[in-house]
């Protein structure tokens, strides 16, 4: 194996090759799988036809099996007098590297605001569970051969909200202090598949396609050490899994929905990580190429080329080839439609004529909370006074509420130095998410009766298009999972909304018992939606309204809260529903 120049034709480069290839002077392949002759099914429909040099290669997908390389050796041969550090120049500091899984958003970021773009549809029947678990795709492929930027390259071309980018090399074991001194000499194998924890990616990744929130390990490269704090990463409609041993497993094979191999010629992936590990993670040439010829490339020939045969599709040139990538995306977005779910227009046809569930506390109807509604329910009622009787409500409502957390017995002594037998709160802690923007009105009310209560919050819209509640942005206080939650809207119609909002919360592993959903206002039919989906989550509201009408707004109501306590334009139709907040 050498480190060699070449040149000639107009391209300067230089090549890692064995001795069998020295002199070929080949930088340029054509690859596609054998052994699967004959016709095969097509992916998403769509036969794959790749045109290079005028000769047409034709395969059927996704028993893939063509791979199409670039006839000019001058796109694939990377230089290496631009990549590489000028001789004689000093190591470079380290810069701290850590490993990178993603779960963003969509989102534009202006000098002043965050603005979302697009919501997460129901990942849920009207049941409360989840129907299909979320599409896996594993991107596997030899180091720095470009999984990670085809990972984003589908990802931006997919163009749908709530991606997940899992990286393996997030899943390094923790090393023995042995350990630690054979990988700051270089000496320690990373591309073997005992230095990855399995069994914590397979439990990560099921979680994950369950809909579930997990937390996954943060790797730093200069340390070889995971950090203290995990990532949290949650709300995934497509997960995409990548790692030089994404296929080395069979538990983990099973998993994936779409298995993609990225094949780059070895010196270009020796060039790219040659430049990755001088530039981001402070080590030399030397170091790079013994590592490189002692570990790396003996696993490559070991352990991940051949999972290549277990691929559905294979890339070759990674993102520069851009008609593979376009098939992907179109078989996700076909598997994506299989999974569309309409949530609120079930909710509208079930649970009809059904008794009031055990589960429902309405606040006691006295004349001065009758009253109350009275004032706040009248068109002509001005807004000031809106808000002030409205915050009156929520403080008796939250009172309320909170009689139904668990107590138990404790004895105290009083300043006169007598035992006095009381009750304390026997939980851990509570804290409240309020469903915005209506449900943040509630936040103060919640605070003057419980101190340091920790809050979050989660955003959901009415999708203008479908009618369907799509989550937005949610933050939500660590170890949630302990507490006692009271979860705020001021609202709930067919309860699409607060469903959403309920999932959410299983989702981070809050107990169903501990979960308790506060409105002011309710309808009869958002009432047995959250009951008849989680038959444990306490509802608790000051009143309850029988109806709703066609445009599932409630009947007589309350009109739309946000607009009237916030003094907002409120909707032509007077919309009852949150406009750019909750979803009913």
């Amino acid at each position: 194996m050498s480190l060699s120049r070449s040149g000639g034709g107009g391209v300067r480069g230089w090549a890692l090759q064995s001795p069998a290839d020295q002199g070929s002077g080949a930088f340029s392949r054509l690859f596609w799988r054998r052994g699967h002759s004959g016709p095969q099914p097509a992916l998403g429909g769509q036969r794959a036809s790749l045109s290079t040099g005028g000769a047409v290669h034709t395969r059927c997908w996704p028993e893939v099996r063509l791979a199409v390389f670039g006839s000019s050796s001058s796109s694939n041969a990377e230089s290496l007098d631009r990549l590489l550090p000028p001789v004689g120049a000093g190591r470079s500091p380290r810069k701290r590297t850590t490993s990178q899984c993603k779960s963003e958003p969509p989102l534009l970021r202006t000098s002043k605001r965050t603005i979302y773009t697009a919501g997460r549809p129901p990942w849920y029947n009207e049941h409360g569970t989840q129907s299909k678990e979320a599409f896996a795709i594993g991107l596997g492929g030899g180091s720095a051969s470009g999984k990670t930027t085809v990972a984003r390259m589908i990802i931006e071309a997919l163009d749908v909200p709530w991606v997940v980018l899992l990286s393996m090399d997030s899943f390094y074991k923790v090393l023995t202090r042995q350990q630690q001194e054979q990988a700051a000499h270089n000496n320690f194998n990373f591309d073997h598949p005992d230095a990855f924890d399995f069994d914590l990616i397979i439990s990560t990744l099921k979680k994950l396609k369950q809909g579930k929130s997990v937390k996954v390990p943060i790797y730093d490269f200069t340390t070889h050490s995971r950090k203290k704090d995990w990532k949290t990463l949650y709300g995934a409609n497509v997960i995409i899994f990548e790692g030089i041993m994404a296929f080395a497993d069979k538990t983990l094979l099973e998993l994936l929905d779409m298995k993609i191999f990225v094949d780059t010629d070895s010196d270009i992936r020796l060039v790219r990580r040659l430049r990755r590990d001088i530039s981001e993670r402070g080590r030399d040439i030397e170091g790079v190429i013994k590592q490189y010829n002692k570990f790396v490339k003996p696993a490559f020939d070991q352990y991940i080329q051949p999972t290549m045969r277990v691929a559905d599709i294979v890339v070759p040139r990674g993102s520069g080839n851009t008609v593979a990538i376009d098939l992907i995306v179109q078989h996700v977005h076909s598997q994506l439609e299989e999974r569309e779910l309409s949530v609120r227009a079930a909710l509208a046809s079930a649970h009809q004529c059904h008794p009031l569930p055990r589960t429902l506390s309405v606040l006691k109807s006295t004349p001065q909370v009758r009253g109350m509604h009275t004032i706040i329910r009248d068109r002509e009622t001005s807004r000031d006074e809106f808000i002030f009787y409205s915050k009156r409500l929520m403080r008796l409502l939250i009172e309320h509420a909170l009689s139904f957390l668990p107590f138990q017995d404790c004895v105290v002594q009083t300043p006169q130095g007598q035992d006095y037998s009381g009750k304390c709160y026997a939980g851990k802690q509570i804290t409240g998410v309020s469903i915005l923007r209506a449900g943040e009105t509630m936040e103060p009310a919640l605070r003057a009766v419980c101190k340091d209560v920790r809050i979050g919050t989660i955003l959901i819209q009415t999708n203008q298009f479908t009618g369907e509640p799509e989550l937005h942005y949610l933050r939500l206080p660590k170890d949630i999972s302990d507490d006692h939650v009271i979860l705020m809207d001021c609202t709930v119609s067919t309860g699409a909304a607060a469903m959403m909002a309920v999932r959410v919360l299983l989702d981070h592993d809050v107990p169903e018992d501990k979960i308790f959903l506060l409105s002011l206002l309710m309808a009869e039919m958002g009432v047995h939606s959250v009951a008849y989906a989680f038959p444990r989550v306490r509802i608790i509201t000051t009143a309850v309204d029988k109806r709703i009408n066609d445009l599932f707004r409630i009947i007589p109501g309350i009109g739309n809260f946000g607009d009237r306590y916030f003094g907002t334009d409120a909707v032509p139709d007077g919309s009852d529903e949150e406009e750019g907040g909750s979803a009913g």
